[in-house]
């Protein structure tokens, strides 16, 4: 087992680029400058104090040959080449960071890339193995250039013009990816590799972008196939250089439509290929190879030969977050363990061996020469024997039915016209007896040749239903007896069904309209709002009549509520002593709901608020007072009188009479149902509790002197209520 040998090499920096924009550097592991460095840093993008650093087989920093690379990381697998392993090189990074250059390089011999070199070092070593080994060797070299534009495979060495819009098509044979309809084409010497590359590379899709002139728009890969001949044994091996096309950034590269398109493809296939790595580097089962063409014929981890891979590094600032990424990737490629297995070499002239399906006991007849007209004759004389001597039957036939002699004889007949000439006749030694006959099942009878009668019918009828009868007389009589419900269960069982026809739904109703004043208690509690605590048990106490909890809360209230009130008669009676007769008004702060302004009302202390004339509003917050007593007290408006008369005019007349929908808003308001009064237009659930509590009892709470609203300004004038409020009521209601 062995790794991918990842190798990072950092391109020189542009004329556009600036010295100080460089983040990119190749150190040692003490992160100082190397000879030999295996590191490469790079600061965060976050934070510049910060850096990372990345460890590789080599680094090689801006001012690294093609020359050296090539000594360094390529040259020593072209003798694994020879031994039979399989080769795969190919170059990594994103558009601009030097790519092509690295693989194909320039035209001058130091510019040349990987790919010349790799065929002209294959050249020399083919030469020497054959001249060392006297002519016993032979080694030949078959080429095949094709690329990957938008997932759709072409071959290179063909011209464009034979080219399908489908493509060539892939296949699996033997573990290996193969694309079926590509063109091989033996090369004999570095000249014509040359200038069947150079040829091909013209057919090969590039364009220019904002970043590269000359930007790859595929992937290409060039494979040649080593073939060595040593008498009669072949053995071939494979050697792949693929140059990637790098990922963009649409935002920086600025492509167009069909730019777009094809960087899309090229995106997509990059990204398949880091989600199979990440799934190897998990060791998931499932490894996503069939999502992309590239990644299928890549096969990362799956080939049995050596991978090198040569990551391409951007040094400038511009490049930040996709040279981190790019590192990112690498780092977890060369975690990659794959199998380094040689190819076998293959024996000229061997056969097969052909598995055989029968097993070793089985003997099989030989074959015979057919003699038509022997047979023919042969077959001739006997049905004519057949006819005249009519011999017994040397076989025989197990049908239910009888058949007649006639039947036996014409069928002889037809099988002696029927009788091909090409059917092997039986050995003169055989017999047909010798075959055993068919067993009758004993269970099987005959069955009566002649009909059933009627009545033997209805015989057969009446003792099967006897019989189902019986059985089931039987099946009843061996049931154990089911024991009687007791009182206890069969009450149960009845209220369970009542529950379940909905016979309580009157009970329901009554125990959730109790259980709403008793929430309402609660509220007014958690505010200390005694007195309307008090009258919301009350109301619950008709629904709850045996409840104990309830009646001991409900007189503890009372007691409570009943020693407030003797200590503020007595303060009452001190005032009395040293104020005047008047009535002494005392002030009360009400605060309105966005507590801005303060307003002040005159209250009589004796409860008389006859002095009051105004108009009532619509109810809100700032009418309550907060305190034990719980009294609403509306506030007064400007022209508040005429608005009342002129508003209330119909209803102040003795003799005006009350309108349908006047009559049905007074007998709503007078049931005291809350849930009828909260569904009238503009009551909400604080206005639906004061008016109950306007309506049970008046201010002391204890229910004892309900009150009647006969008039729609005595509704007005009740707690929670304005005009406005009963001219919404009033235009709720459907007449």
């Amino acid at each position: 087992m062995g790794g991918i040998r990842v190798v990072a090499r950092i391109r020189p920096q542009q004329t556009s680029e600036l010295q100080k924009d460089c983040i990119v550097s190749a150190t040692g592991p003490d992160g100082e400058p190397s000879s030999q460095p295996t590191f490469v840093r790079i600061p965060s993008f976050k934070n510049e104090n910060e850096s990372f650093s990345f460890q590789f087989s080599s680094v090689y920093d801006q001012a690294s040959t093609q020359q050296a690379i090539f000594d360094n990381e390529i040259t020593p697998t072209i003798k694994h080449l020879f031994n039979g392993f399989d080769v795969t090189i190919f170059a990594y990074g994103v558009t601009g960071t030097g790519k092509t250059h690295t693989m194909r390089g320039g035209k001058s011999l130091a510019e040349r890339g990987i790919i010349p070199r790799l065929l002209s070092s294959t050249y020399r070593r083919c030469r020497k193995i054959e001249k060392d080994s006297g002519g016993g060797t032979s080694v030949g070299i078959t080429l095949s250039y094709y690329e990957i534009y938008n997932d759709k495979v072409f071959d290179l060495l063909e011209s464009p013009e034979k080219r399908t819009m489908s493509g060539l098509h892939l296949r699996d044979n033997g573990g290996k990816t193969v694309v079926v309809g590509l063109t091989e084409r033996p090369c004999e010497s570095l000249k014509e590799f040359e200038k069947m590359y150079d040829e091909a590379n013209v057919n090969r899709s590039t364009s220019a972008t904002k970043l590269n002139a000359h930007s790859s728009r595929s992937h290409a890969i060039l494979c040649f196939k080593v073939t060595m001949t040593t008498g009669d044994k072949v053995r071939v091996s494979t050697a792949s250089a693929i140059d990637l096309a790098g990922s963009e950034d649409n935002r920086r590269t600025a492509n167009g439509k069909e730019r777009l398109i094809e960087s899309a493809s090229i995106n997509k296939s990059l990204f398949v290929l880091a989600k199979c790595v990440e799934a190897i580097s998990q060791k998931q089962a499932r490894i996503p190879y069939r999502e992309s063409k590239m990644t299928r014929i890549l096969s990362l981890g799956q080939n049995n030969g050596l991978t090198v891979m040569i990551l391409n590094l951007a040094p400038g600032r511009t490049y930040h977050l996709d040279t981190i990424s790019s590192l990112n990737f690498a780092n977890r490629t060369r975690k990659i363990e794959i199998r380094e297995l040689e190819n076998e070499p293959i024996t000229k002239g061997c056969s097969r061996a052909v598995p055989t399906v029968t097993g070793p006991s089985t003997h099989r007849q030989p074959l015979r020469a057919l003699a038509s007209n022997t047979h023919n004759a042969a077959m001739g004389a006997r049905a004519s024997a057949k006819q005249e001597d009519k011999p017994a039957k040397l076989f025989s036939v197990y049908s239910d039915r009888p058949k007649n002699a006639s039947m036996v004889s014409h069928g002889l007949k037809d099988t002696a016209r029927r009788s091909s000439p090409l059917k092997r006749p039986s050995e003169a030694g055989s017999s047909v007896f010798d075959r055993p006959p068919k067993r009758r099942s004993p269970e099987r009878g005959r069955r009566p040749s002649g009909a059933m009668s009627k009545k033997a019918i209805e015989d057969m009828i009446e003792k099967k239903v006897t019989d189902i009868l019986a059985t089931r007389a039987m099946d009843h009589s061996s049931a154990a007896p089911v024991p009687e419900i007791s009182e206890d269960v069969q009450r149960r069982l009845d209220l369970l069904e009542k529950k379940i026809d909905g016979h309580n739904d009157a009970h329901n109703d009554a125990r959730e309209q109790g259980l709403t004043f008793l929430l309402m208690a609660k509220q007014h509690a958690v505010r200390g709002e005694h007195k309307s605590e008090l009258r919301m048990f009350l109301l619950a106490r008709d629904y709850f009549p045996d409840n104990a909890k309830l009646a001991s809360k409900i007189e503890r209230l009372q007691r409570k509520l009943q020693g407030k009130d003797h200590t503020r008669h007595g303060r009452a009676e001190t005032d009395d002593d040293t104020d005047s007769e008047e009535p002494v008004r005392h002030c009360a702060k009400v605060a309105d709901s966005n507590d801005k302004k303060v307003r002040l009302k005159y209250l009589d202390r004796s409860g008389n608020d006859d002095e009051y004339q105004g108009e009532v509003e619509e109810d809100t917050d700032e009418g309550y007072d907060l305190g034990d007593s719980f009294r609403y007290r509306p506030k007064k408006t400007k022209g508040g009188r005429k608005a009342a008369a002129s508003s209330m005019c119909t209803e102040e007349r003795p003799t005006c009479p009350e309108s349908p929908r006047t009559k049905q808003l007074l007998s709503i308001i007078n049931s005291r149902d809350m849930n009828k009064i909260k569904s009238l237009q503009g009551v909400g659930l604080k206005k639906a509790e004061a008016m109950m509590e306007a309506l049970c009892g008046g201010e002391e709470g204890d229910g004892s002197c309900p009150v009647v609203v006969s008039s729609l300004l005595e509704l007005g004038r009740l707690r929670g209520v304005g005009v406005k409020t009963v001219e919404k009521m009033r235009s709720g209601l459907a007449v």
